[in-house]
């Protein structure tokens, strides 16, 4: 052969060989996604690669990796892939966990081209432990042992990504309530949702309300403590009786007067009647008020019976809130002050009357012994 048809031959060999020599270049990484899109630390995840054949030809591949950095690869699920025709895609996808702080990270994926070398694309994932944040919205100024309040919580969410399945689910002991869990559902970055929750408390306790999400597949908790406290509302209904009279007929005493609601709120389904040592009589054993709003005032009438000696009796006033919950206090009112066919009787004690009546006689006697010494 001569010499000089050996630069022609290397050059036809140059050209038979010359897609596969320019294989890596045509294979590209078209996407990366991280699901969920940040994770927090501890979290499982998946990186999902694509990668596209943009040459003219089938290209033989070999495995395909994740190296680690923030994230640990759970397996190596491509350790021979096969070939990739032309013009066709591939997506790798890799199960990982965050193993890392607060921070942006950069595993490698690796695309192993046989004898036209490496592929490797760096995939950015974040790892943010931030939580979501829960805040009591709205609850009474006090609760009271086995009264029903309002309580309202409020889930905010920080994060930089969508957090969803939100739930809320008080716990604790010594309380009753209503509904048992509550559902907000996903909620967006920066947003918020509102649940309301019916609470009975027996004791005074700890209320936890439980808030529940999942990051992608992960489930996280966060924890809001509610201290219950008892104490007296100040904006609750307060009655106040006055002008109270008290007439005496008889054997039985007749009360009147007005009830007045010198509280914020109202006061429903109003009832008025005498409480021991009295005994309501008929026609007013109770008297129905009914609904006192703040600053309403009503008049009353109740009838009963007292026994000897008895100078006081209280008033029993129930009502209800706006919930429905049963309230009962007690005023004063004095029998001393009475009016009526007992009030004379009543109005001087015993030895002053028994005085009076003795002075009335000697005035008496006074008077007959005059008049019969003027006859003589």
């Amino acid at each position: 052969m001569e010499s000089g048809s050996i630069p022609i031959l290397f050059i036809l060999a140059c050209l038979l060989v010359s897609p596969a020599a320019g294989a890596q270049g045509n294979v590209t990484v078209t996407s990366v996604t991280v699901e969920p899109e940040i994770l927090m630390p501890g979290d499982a995840g998946f990186v999902t690669v694509t990668v596209l054949n943009t040459g003219p030809f089938t290209l033989p591949l070999g495995a395909a990796r994740l190296y680690e950095d923030g994230v640990v690869p759970a397996d190596e699920p491509y350790p021979s892939v096969g070939a990739l025709g032309a013009g066709l895609n591939r997506t790798f996808t890799f199960a990982v966990r965050a193993d890392a702080p607060d921070g942006t990270y950069y595993p490698r994926f690796s695309l192993d081209l046989r004898e036209n070398g490496t592929l490797t694309h760096p995939v950015p994932v974040r790892v943010d432990g931030t939580p979501l944040e829960a805040s009591v919205a709205g609850r009474p100024d006090a609760f009271a042992a086995g009264r029903e309040a309002g309580v309202a919580i409020q889930v905010g969410n920080p994060r930089p990504n969508v957090a969803s399945g939100v739930q809320v689910i008080p716990e604790g002991a010594n309380f009753s309530v209503t509904p048992g869990s509550a559902f907000i559902g996903t909620l967006e970055p920066d947003a918020s949702g509102t649940v309301a929750f019916n609470l009975t408390p027996a004791t005074e306790t700890n209320v936890t309300f439980r808030v529940v999400w999942r990051n992608g597949i992960n489930t996280h908790t966060a924890d809001l403590v509610l201290p219950i406290a008892f104490g007296e509302d100040r904006r609750q209904a307060d009655l106040i009786v006055t002008n109270v009279e008290v007439a005496a007929e008889g054997e039985n005493y007749r009360a009147t007067g007005d009830v007045m609601n010198a509280g914020l709120e109202p006061a429903r389904s109003v009832i008025i009647s005498p409480g021991a040592p009295a005994t309501p009589t008929d026609p007013f054993r109770v008297y129905v008020v009914g609904t006192l709003d703040p600053d309403d005032i009503s008049s009353f009438e109740v009838t009963f019976r007292a026994g000897a000696g008895v100078e006081e009796i209280p008033l029993v006033i129930d009502y209800r809130d706006d919930d429905g919950n049963p309230y009962s206090v007690e005023r004063p009112i004095s029998l001393e002050n009475r009016t009526g066919e007992e009030a004379a009787d009543a109005g001087l004690p015993a030895p002053a009357a028994a005085a009076v009546a003795l002075v009335v006689v000697a005035a008496g006697l006074a008077a007959l012994w005059y008049v019969r010494r003027r006859r003589r």
